[in-house]
């Protein structure tokens, strides 16, 4: 049986290990095993793999990722080098896009330092992975909702949004389809390239937070000009509402072969209620 390194144990690779433990021999890379990606010392202990599955977010501040650099000089240390790398990466990396429908060929356009730090993380995969013969995925992931990833508290606190004027278009993906993406993405049939891992949804941001709140029988959010987002949304938060874009998710679908069980927000919050999480 193959072996798959899975690096970072979040929610979605929590999600996907099952899918995944039919398949492979299952290794975990996470602090909760002792492995460090600030700690390049602690990571001595990675056994090799045949495949990477690299679910660990860049560090908080900077604009590079030192996490990823970490792993890919521990990964070369070993004698045996993986031949398949799936990174979780951000559709934040293509920056403001003016509400245009984007796809795989838009270049990189980063403009948070989140988001930079995730381009410098594909970089150095795609620069990586090419030097080594490595079959690499990247999955660009836009907002990512489940029944414990929804915005309730920012409902019940009453945070606004945007007047419909002035909002933005967003993407989302429920996590299971992300769990389910990744595992196809592990196959050997998959084809290796970059993919918009987002579902089929196109909507704006205010429409998003009012259709969780109906949901959730909460109250809709205030809408607000975008003169007055600076002093009323967080800034932690605020990044969000500078940058709009749709994304085009045929490449994920018509090469990767992805399937989503969610195709729609609608959908995947229907399948949250019946469940009872709101």
């Amino acid at each position: 049986m193959k072996r798959l390194l899975i690096a970072g144990y979040g929610d979605i690779a929590r999600r996907a290990a099952p899918l995944l433990a039919s398949r492979f021999e299952l290794r975990f890379a996470s602090r909760s095993n002792g492995l460090d990606f600030d700690r390049p010392e602690s990571l001595a202990s990675l056994e090799p793999a045949d495949a990477v599955l690299h679910c660990v977010p860049p560090p908080q501040t900077g604009d590079g990722d030192s996490r990823t650099a970490n792993l890919l000089a521990a990964l070369e240390r070993k004698r045996i080098l993986p031949t398949r790398f799936v990174y979780i990466s951000t559709t934040g990396v293509y920056g403001d896009c003016g509400g245009a429908l984007v796809n795989e060929l838009r270049a990189p356009n980063p403009q948070s330092a989140r988001a930079k730090r995730r381009a410098h993380a594909e970089e150095q995969l795609a620069l990586w992975c090419t030097r080594h013969g490595v079959a690499l995925v990247m999955l660009r992931a836009p907002g990512i909702y489940a029944a414990d990833r929804l915005p309730l508290e920012r409902l019940r606190a009453g945070t606004p949004t945007l007047r419909a004027q002035d909002d933005v278009h967003t993407s989302h993906i429920h996590a299971e389809d992300l769990a389910g993406i990744c595992a196809r993405a592990l196959e050997d049939d998959a084809p290796p390239g970059t993919y918009n891992a987002s579902d089929d949804t196109q909507l704006k941001m205010g429409e998003w937070f009012d259709l969780v709140a109906d949901r959730a029988g909460l109250p809709r959010p205030p809408r607000i000009a975008r003169s007055e987002a600076a002093a009323r949304i967080p800034p932690g938060q605020l990044s969000f509402w500078n940058e709009s874009r749709r994304l085009d998710n045929g490449r994920l679908k018509s090469v990767l072969g992805a399937r989503l069980r969610y195709p729609t927000v609608q959908e995947g919050l229907a399948h949250e209620h019946t469940v009872g999480v709101d």
